[in-house]
């Protein structure tokens, strides 16, 4: 009889899961573009400007704390 093959079978499982993880984020972008919430991000995407919200307000705080010269 044949030897399980354990790195085949643990390999299709993290495909079907990576793949059932895409496509529930799919679902959700769709879900957020059919309400229209434009303004707001979604946890793990980045803004539309492609820089993260947290160096956004990094950048714009450190802009203000800085003397005109």
């Amino acid at each position: 009889m044949a030897k399980p093959n354990y790195s085949f079978a643990k390999r299709q499982r993290d495909l079907a899961k990576e793949q059932k993880k895409e496509e529930k984020l799919q679902k959700k972008n769709a879900a957020l573009a059919e309400t229209g919430a434009e303004g707001e991000t979604v946890e793990g995407q980045e803004p539309a400007d492609g820089a993260p919200e947290s160096e956004q307000t990094v950048a714009e705080n450190t802009a203000d704390d800085k003397p005109a010269n």
